[in-house]
């Protein structure tokens, strides 16, 4: 079973939308990749773990995993510490933009996706069931309009 382990600051450090709002308010940045990360695991198989930089504010939960919240230590150094524990790193799939994580998961055997492709991912996900939605929607308003226009 694929493992997905998410370097979450360094995710909202890299997404715009995600970045501004953590400049502001650092827990409603977290629940909104938790909204996202949520919304593209419902569907998938597989393990997330999730870690964050500092102490845990409100709880939050993600599906089919856990949430990690470093406390004094850098979250880095716990990411670590699962690759090492893990007896199948090959099933892992590390995401993070960080160079020197990076390296220790490609080293280890981890495939590394960068945040920014990853996000890519799962937003591209989104936007084709959306246009999948409006395919099969569209002979519903064909009938709809034609018995607008036709009067029937």
């Amino acid at each position: 079973m694929e493992h997905y382990i998410i370097d979450g600051n360094n995710f909202i450090g890299k997404i715009n939308y995600l970045r501004e709002i953590f400049t502001v308010n650092k827990q409603k940045a977290r629940e909104e990749l938790v909204i996202l990360l949520n919304s593209y695991f419902n569907e998938k198989k597989g393990k997330v773990s999730l870690y964050f930089d500092g102490y845990e504010n409100l709880p939050l939960g993600i599906v089919r995993g856990k949430i990690y919240y470093s406390k004094n230590k850098p979250a880095d150094t716990l990411i670590r510490d699962e690759i090492d524990r893990s007896s199948c790193k090959r099933l892992i799939k590390l995401i993070t933009s960080d160079l020197s994580l990076a390296e220790y998961g490609k080293v280890n055997s981890c495939k590394v996706i960068p945040c920014e492709e990853f996000y890519y991912t799962i937003t591209k996900e989104f936007n084709e069931d959306e246009e999948e939605k409006k395919i099969r929607e569209l002979p519903k308003q064909k009938d709809y309009w034609e018995k607008i226009f036709k009067g029937n």
